[in-house]
């Protein structure tokens, strides 16, 4: 059996032993050289991954973000909003082939567009997130014998304010420095579904990462709020309960955390060091830690700033759990037993049938192993 996108049996939880302030103060004790521990991922507040670990400030202040409207439909033929949105998520059964949206208005108006493979993939059928470009409406085809279509359109910028604590200072990860869910405006209650947590965390040993393109605009004009959009599709259009990736990385190379992984140890990882199960490759996620890139790499590469914070990022992330970046490895699902012989750091397409990351991204990997290596 595949390993389900939604994790759910408690009996693989781990026990996380530190609680996030504990995990960052034993973090200041430790200087580069010692063994490397998750304490020493979780903090260091210097630009040098080489440099002394020191605690993060528990400081934090409060910061507005827009909060996101979505406006759900169903069926093929015409939908419209209320408000502009800024992205349309969508999902079908049935042929992945063959379907397409044009939007009725907005800067996006125009043409039918085929609808791709994307990054998100959906047993027994198709899923996409496009670019609305501002649209208040918008029509869907689909391939002859495809149904079950739902539609949501997504508003991450014009929505009323809401504010969030966010840490008053830099958040690092063994020196490469990321936003936090707070600091770009997760809402943790799309976490929840009739009032339970819809994908519990589960954690296993890292074995394997993985690189995707989010298949979503270039040239970005506001990464941030298509994080959220992303959150907003995974999480609640496609049923997963959270963001699918554990970090994405934007043009200018900002690094985004992305699944909540509790309130101990450091973002992705527990207390332990065992990552949290997140939904990038479904059927091989527990054990893979996923970084996508966002845009669409496809026909052209990721900007040199996404590309070194991708190289950095892989980098600590192999060294926490002694990978070797140009290396080759059997997977083994902890949960169902499964295996796949595949490169330590591999695409999104050398485990499922996806474009992903994109054919650009994809011929750098040989580079970005080499790169990572230490």
């Amino acid at each position: 059996m595949p390993e389900s996108p939604q994790p759910t049996s408690s009996e693989h939880r781990r026990k996380r032993s530190l609680s996030r302030r504990g995990a960052l103060a034993a973090g200041g004790a430790v200087a580069a050289g010692a063994v490397l521990t998750p304490a020493v991922f979780a903090v260091t507040d210097s630009g040098d991954d080489e440099a002394e670990s020191a605690p993060r400030s528990e400081g934090t202040g409060g910061e507005d973000f827009p909060a996101t409207r979505s406006a759900a439909a169903t069926g093929t033929g015409a939908a419209t909003t209320a408000f502009a949105a800024s992205y349309v998520g969508l999902r079908w059964k049935g042929a992945r082939g063959g379907a397409g949206i044009r939007f009725t208005d907005g800067d996006a108006a125009g043409e039918w567009r085929e609808l791709g493979g994307g990054c998100a993939t959906v047993e027994g059928g198709g899923a996409a997130l496009v670019a609305a470009g501002a649209a208040t409406g918008y029509e869907v085809r689909t391939a002859q014998g495809a149904g079950d279509v739902r539609t949501v359109a997504i508003d991450t910028t014009g929505g009323p304010r809401r504010t969030v604590e966010v840490p008053a200072e830099p958040t690092r990860v063994r020196g490469v420095q990321y936003l936090s869910r707070p600091a770009w405006g997760a809402d943790e209650s799309k976490r929840y579904k009739d009032g339970e947590v819809n994908s519990p965390e589960t954690y296993y040993p890292l074995q394997t990462i993985t690189v995707h393109h989010a298949d979503t605009v270039n040239d970005d004009p506001d990464p941030a709020a298509t994080v959220r959009a992303v959150y907003e599709y995974h999480a609640v259009t496609l049923d997963w309960g959270d963001i699918g990736y554990h970090f994405l990385v934007d043009e200018a190379g900002v690094v985004y955390e992305g699944r909540y992984s509790g309130d101990d140890g450091s973002p992705a990882f527990d207390g332990e060091g065992n990552l949290v199960t997140a939904f990038h490759t479904g059927g091989f996620n527990s054990g893979n830690l996923g970084i996508a890139l966002l845009g669409n790499l496809s026909e052209q590469g990721p900007t040199d700033a996404a590309k070194a914070s991708l190289i950095r990022l892989i980098k600590a992330v192999a060294r926490l759990g002694g990978l070797d970046p140009q290396g080759e490895t059997t997977f083994v699902n902890p949960v169902n037993g499964d295996t796949k012989d595949v490169a330590t750091v591999s695409g999104h397409r050398d485990w499922l049938e996806t474009d992903c990351p994109g054919q650009t991204m994809y011929d750098l990997l040989a580079e970005v192993r080499a790169a990572a290596a230490p």
